[in-house]
């Protein structure tokens, strides 16, 4: 399959429910944990442990409905924004926030967050605090400049990205322009924080193979410095698992700080 042929994720949207089945669940035979589940969540607790990124305000935009990546977030900021592009992102995220049937379990990546002595009330209290900051999910839209116009969001403290840019971005130039885009929502001095899958082309959910733009560490980082922002860490993990639902090579963290002008 040629890689123009791949579905766009924000166009022709995807089943976010098989998303999270097949990429983030608890399941025994599911080999990606160690990238999209260990990866992240190790990252994203040592650098808000570090105490030098925090705030009022969070803004959430990333792949999906998953949501481990904000567990450590919440003891660091007031407010969680979450924006979506997606409908069915939204509704799938707001059956876990809400407790209803069928939610998606996220009981694997609660515990792994969490201190292993800690009592199962402790761990409900953590899940319960993470559901009470995932309130403000709002819809979204790339295609304005304000992207949840008519509302006026205000500027973030910190952004988190996981695993969007690459997946609603055609090419090099697109990115750029979403990552500017992104960088508009922030302080300035605020920060940054993205996972991204590298050199890769496509991701498989259920019958279809939604594409992603294949860049690598160095475009990355070089995307971050010309818009404007201070790389403060990056790690690099290759990816060990093996499997022909995606074909990435490695996932990246990034953490950065937009300049003061």
């Amino acid at each position: 399959m040629d890689s123009c042929s791949y579905k766009l994720y924000h166009v022709d949207g995807f089943d976010s429910r098989q998303d999270l089945e097949t990429y983030f669940s608890g399941k025994k035979d599911m080999v990606f944990g160690e990238d999209s589940i260990k990866f992240p969540m190790e990252n994203i607790t040592k650098t808000f442990t570090k105490g030098h990124i925090n705030g009022d305000i969070l803004i959430d935009l990333s792949h999906g409905s998953m949501v481990h990546h904000l567990f450590a977030a919440c003891d660091f900021f007031k407010h969680i924004i979450v924006l979506k592009i997606q409908d069915r992102c939204i509704m799938e995220l707001k059956r876990w926030v809400d407790e209803r049937t069928g939610a998606f379990d996220w009981g694997h990546a609660i515990k792994f967050h969490v201190d292993n002595k800690e009592s199962s009330e402790q761990t409900q209290e953590r899940e319960n605090k993470v559901r009470s900051a995932l309130q403000h999910v709002v819809k979204c839209n790339l295609e304005k400049d304000n992207m949840v116009d008519p509302i006026i969001l205000p500027p973030a403290d910190c952004i988190i990205s996981a695993w969007l840019l690459e997946f609603i971005s055609k090419d090099k130039d697109d990115y750029m322009r979403n990552l500017r885009k992104f960088s508009r929502l922030l302080k300035p001095g605020g920060h940054i924080i993205l996972f991204a899958c590298l050199e890769g082309t496509y991701a498989t959910i259920g019958k279809d193979k939604i594409h992603f733009l294949n860049h690598d560490e160095d475009f990355a980082r070089k995307a971050l410095v010309d818009a404007g922002f201070v790389i403060d860490n990056c790690k690099v993990k290759k990816r060990t698992n093996v499997s022909d639902l995606t074909d990435y090579k490695a996932v990246i963290f990034i953490a950065a700080h937009k300049e003061k002008v």
